[in-house]
């Protein structure tokens, strides 16, 4: 077993949420926007972030920090064995743009504190515990997203290799440019008899813990997830000498579409938490005097429950169907992404639950709609996520974790560590 210090009465924890928040504050000068929080997967700013968190890695005691071949910066905290298991906690350092400074990167630097504190008071564990900074979970400069995660998974599509961005750099030449070993793919995989599972902390990014008073919530799955793109075609007219019952109005029927979406996501709220969103429409042609011959719009589904989104999904184009033969419109619906759901692993979730309560948090269970790089891990790794609430949601600057509740989750992470030596 190596040597570690032990602590001091001086030296603060690093499990204090203000001191996280510091650390959140200072990643947040790293963007690629000045006077905005743009952090984008393998940009400028992102290789200043991922140095800064490899630096954090290796002052919380890590003695293996490295970048893979992903740009994933990944610290390792070695076991008091030799043959030990590895339990992976991370979360990503990309963000959208103009967002928020909590959204991903307040996973990492949980981690980071849960680690630190372990290093600081001399505690080795009968695991070894990894710290991922994952680079691409937000999707926003490159097509395909979560790749960072997904080889770590062992479900990298080299095809991503080719995707380009907005100025037609490919992501294979971004990884060369921010250094990442990119001909090391292969090394990324972990083996599942060597790994525990991997834990997740993230604001909760919706209204529920915010509403409930509660600082944290255990994930009990992350939805899955249908999306389609609708092109309606109807016939353009003048909007003066057209009647109202020969129109062929492609806006109308859009219109009607998304109210019976909207009914439909309504329905079936709980226990799967059903939701169904039309978040962009265009109008081909518009002008004030023309009745609209073709309207454009997408679907979003999602369900915890797979068989509860499939249903609502077909009854969606069902409706579509109904409502265009009817106003005499020609519907083209096309779904091009599914994601199954990905529930949490009873066990670290469990676990998860008790360390909520040992710092003094009822637990409150709740699924999450939104996608994250846990997701990528179902069926390959035991997986379970924590939960800290969020004012003002994510994916926005005013998004805000408070200090306190950061350092509960800090201290629950930490317990939930702790428990994996009690029960080994």
């Amino acid at each position: 077993m190596m040597a570690t210090p032990r602590p001091t009465s001086r030296e603060p924890s690093p499990l204090d949420g203000a001191t996280i928040e510091a650390r959140l504050k200072a990643l947040a000068a790293f963007t690629d926007v000045p006077g905005e929080m743009t952090r984008l997967t393998l940009s400028p700013a992102h290789k200043q972030a991922a140095a800064q968190v490899a630096d954090w890695f290796r002052a919380a005691g890590m003695e293996q920090v490295h970048m893979d071949a992903t740009g994933s910066i990944v610290g390792r905290y070695a076991a008091d064995r030799a043959d030990a298991r590895t339990l992976i906690v991370g979360s990503h350092i990309d963000t959208v743009r103009n967002a928020g400074i909590y959204d991903g990167t307040l996973g990492v630097l949980v981690g980071v504190a849960a680690v630190h504190e372990l290093h600081r008071t001399g505690r080795r564990l009968p695991v070894a515990i990894e710290v991922a900074a994952f680079a691409d979970e937000e999707g926003a400069r490159f097509l395909s997203t979560l790749s960072s995660s997904r080889a770590m998974a062992g479900r990298f599509d080299p095809a991503c290799l080719g995707d380009v961005d907005s100025h037609g750099i490919s992501r294979a030449e971004a990884l060369r440019a921010f250094g990442a070993p990119v001909e090391a793919l292969a090394a990324c995989v972990r083996d599942p008899t060597e790994t525990l599972g991997y834990v997740e902390v993230h604001i909760e990014q919706g209204p529920v813990l915010a509403a409930a008073g509660l600082p944290l919530g255990i994930v009990t799955g992350i939805a899955g997830a249908s999306r389609a793109n609708v092109r309606l075609t109807g016939e353009a007219a003048h909007s003066g000498t057209m009647p109202m019952t020969m129109r062929r109005d492609a806006l109308a029927a859009a219109a009607e579409i998304v109210l019976a979406i909207e009914a439909r996501g309504a329905r079936d709220v709980a226990p799967a938490s059903l939701v169904a969103t039309v978040g962009t429409l265009g109008i081909a042609d518009s002008a004030v005097n023309v009745v609209p011959g073709e309207v454009h719009f997408s679907i979003d589904v999602r369900a915890s429950d797979d068989e509860v989104r499939r249903a609502a999904v077909a009854d969606i184009s069902q409706a579509i169907l109904a409502i265009c033969a009817r106003r005499r419109v020609t519907p083209v619906v096309t779904f091009g992404h599914e994601a199954p759901a990905a529930l949490c692993d009873p066990g670290l979730r469990d676990r998860l639950a008790a360390a909520v309560e040992r710092v003094g948090v009822a637990p409150h269970f709740l699924p999450s709609g939104a996608g994250h790089d846990a997701m990528v891990f179902a069926g390959v790794l035991p997986m379970a996520m924590l939960f800290v609430r969020s004012q003002n949601g994510s994916h926005n600057p005013r998004e805000y974790a408070a200090p306190g509740d950061i350092g509960r989750a800090a201290a629950a992470l930490h317990a939930f560590l702790l428990a994996l030596a009690d029960d080994a």
